[in-house]
């Protein structure tokens, strides 16, 4: 078996493959390292505008005081404490109209968007009628909006309740480091009686929106111009309607489904408020799979296009009687790396659809010069030349359908498989293992005369 052509022929080729992986993942680390450049350019233009929103709200805070009476040491002592009391609205309407656009830095770009709220919530008194006790006193209530980050607040109009119109003050007005608004209301009775709330503010950030269902009842209907949405959360929208100039989406939920009503109990002041871990209408503007990342899912399958590649070429060496050289193999093994460069470089600039195609073409040009003088003619070096865009187009293909890939990829493969056993199906392997038979040498004339 050692001495075998065959087996030292395979040998050689399984070490070209292997060989090419060193060049195959320095073209992967590249990707990752320009794919970070990216994600830096995105963290960038967050730390200078907004990170993702999450809104809660709007809901009253009432501050209480509590007297009450403990037993201590056979005696009774009255003590004092102060929380804060949250009122959730009876329901809540958020309409939003959501504007994205691209901010660039270099060649690299990030999505930023702002966010029209128009908010409407109603507050019905008698959940209040536990409060009601001559030991408790109530404090001036105000509303409270929180947000993820406040740097994207941006116009707030005057919020309308019950048709007065009041204040609107920076910062929560709560303990716990939360970030948002706060309306504060005349004097404590106004929580004696039931409010109707309406407001609108334009509210900007990157990454995800969402709004938390703090209402019995509670509706959300988002319009965007943004073509890929991935809404995310604990609800899915109950409609959506998507198309390339955006998409329309529709929110519904009720304390019967997410138990809110539970999730605010009475906080004290020094108290932090885990309001951004609670259930919500989520949705984020994110991109399609970039160009890294199609680039990235590329490369995975190159083994595969390099071992067709060098499959077809084993082939026509075993159905012919010209031989390519283990480095012939490698040039054009390098060629089919160097694809994946040019596609990343290229889709930076182009797009990866285009550069996909650019590159192909480039390959094939370069693989189609240099074969014509490997092979010994134009007719076979087309034919490989349009048997490696077809494998790129085989690989476009495999890259665009995700759910069928493996479906796909076993398909190639088994085609692959079937033409080999074809083409060599009367081929004598043993014959490659044979020694060569020495040819004899024409008989000098020295060697004539000694005969005679």
């Amino acid at each position: 078996m050692f001495k075998s052509p065959l087996f030292w022929k395979m040998v050689t080729l399984s070490g070209a493959i292997l060989l090419l992986l060193i060049p195959l993942m320095m073209v992967r680390q590249i990707i990752v390292e320009r794919a970070d450049y990216r994600s830096a350019v995105e963290d960038a233009i967050r730390q200078s505008t907004s990170g993702p929103q999450k809104v809660v709200g709007p809901l009253v805070a009432v501050p209480v005081t509590e007297l009450y009476t403990v037993l201590e040491n056979e005696k009774e002592v009255q003590h004092k404490r102060s929380y804060i009391h949250f009122w959730l609205p009876e329901s809540l309407m958020v309409e939003g109209n959501q504007n994205v656009e691209s901010r660039n830095i270099g060649i690299y770009d990030a999505q930023v968007w702002h966010s029209d709220l128009s908010v409407k919530a109603e507050f019905d008194a008698t959940r209040l009628s536990e409060l009601e006790r001559p030991n408790i006193t109530l404090g001036k209530p105000f509303i409270v909006v929180g947000v993820g980050d406040a740097r994207g607040i941006g116009v707030v109009n005057a919020p309308q309740v019950n048709g007065t119109a009041l204040t609107v003050e920076p910062g929560t007005g709560l303990a716990g480091g939360v970030q948002g608004l706060h309306i504060p209301l005349p004097d404590a009775q106004w929580v004696k009686t039931n409010l109707s709330l309406a407001f609108s503010l334009n509210l900007s950030g990157t990454g995800s929106f969402s709004v938390v269902p703090v209402g019995r009842n509670s509706e959300m209907t988002l319009v965007s111009n943004w073509p890929h949405p991935r809404f995310l959360g604990d609800f899915l929208p109950t409609s959506r309607e998507l198309s390339e100039s955006g998409f329309h989406a529709k929110w519904q939920s009720s304390w019967f489904a997410n138990n809110l009503g539970e999730q605010f109990p009475e906080a004290g002041e020094t108290e932090k408020m885990g309001w951004y871990s609670l259930p919500s209408f989520r949705v984020a503007v994110t991109t399609p799979a970039d160009q890294y990342q199609l680039t990235d899912r590329a490369t995975k399958y190159a083994i595969l296009l390099i071992a067709l590649t060098f499959m077809a070429f084993f082939v026509f060496e075993t159905l012919t009687a010209q031989r390519l050289h283990p480095i012939q193999y490698l040039l054009v093994g390098m060629s089919l790396v160097m694809f994946y460069l040019v596609l990343l470089a290229l889709s930076e600039h182009i797009g990866f659809t285009a550069a996909w195609g650019a590159a192909s073409l480039v390959g094939a040009l370069m693989n189609g010069v240099y074969l014509q003088a490997v092979l010994k003619g134009w007719r076979n070096s087309v034919v490989f030349t349009l048997a490696l865009l077809a494998l790129d187009g085989v690989m476009w293909v495999l890259l665009n359908s995700a759910d069928s890939a493996l479906l796909l990829g076993t398909g190639v493969l088994l085609l692959a498989l079937s033409g080999v056993m074809f083409l060599t199906r009367h081929f004598d392997w043993y014959s490659l293992s044979r020694p060569k038979a020495k040819e004899s040498k024409p008989a000098s004339d020295d060697e004539l005369r000694i005969w005679k």
